[in-house]
């Protein structure tokens, strides 16, 4: 899909930029959103909030970033603030939901095999602090650069890389202890 472009921020019609925007992104945004709350009913309530908080914000986008970096630090602050907040700290969270459960042409055994091993990696995933999950999810998931993840979260390059080997190495024990 091509990138909206940016003499379309200078249009009238922002309600069909922000639709655009919501094709274009809104599966990345949702799964990003995930990401942080893990729970889809949450997370899909946080991509409505942040496509509500883009179109009400769209006259502060000057150009100086691709748009899909804009949407996403929007979005990354969006669920930073989430977790932060009242309700996230004093509500009980819905059960964890599985959000890479993934269709397989193999044997029922093999994805059998296949999918526990990916409910294990996703559950282990999900049990990292937020600063760990965040940049594991958008690096390997999201195939986002050392570079990109420092500017999207707004850290030092070598931060990024001590959060991944971090990460990796928690992940490890998490998946060798199971």
């Amino acid at each position: 899909m091509e990138e909206v472009s940016a003499e379309a921020f200078q249009s009238e019609d922002k309600a069909e930029l922000i639709d655009q925007m919501m094709t274009q992104y809104g599966q990345e945004i949702l799964h990003l959103a995930y990401s942080y709350v893990n729970s889809k009913e949450i997370a899909e309530d946080l991509t409505q909030e942040i496509f509500i908080k883009c179109y009400n914000s769209l006259h502060t986008f000057k150009g100086k970033s691709k748009l899909r970096t804009w949407l996403w630090q929007i979005a990354i602050n969006h669920c930073k603030d989430y977790l932060k907040s009242w309700y996230y700290k004093n509500v009980t969270q819905a059960e964890n939901e599985k959000l890479f459960d993934k269709a397989q042409a193999i044997s029922v055994e093999q994805a059998f095999i296949q999918k526990d091993e990916d409910e294990k990696l996703v559950n282990a995933i999900m049990d990292l602090p937020v600063k760990y999950r965040e940049v594991i999810f958008l690096f390997y998931f999201e195939d986002l650069t050392i570079k990109e993840l420092a500017t999207l979260i707004g850290i030092n390059q070598n931060t990024i890389k001590t959060r991944l080997k971090r990460a990796k190495e928690l992940l490890k024990k998490r998946l060798e202890g199971n």
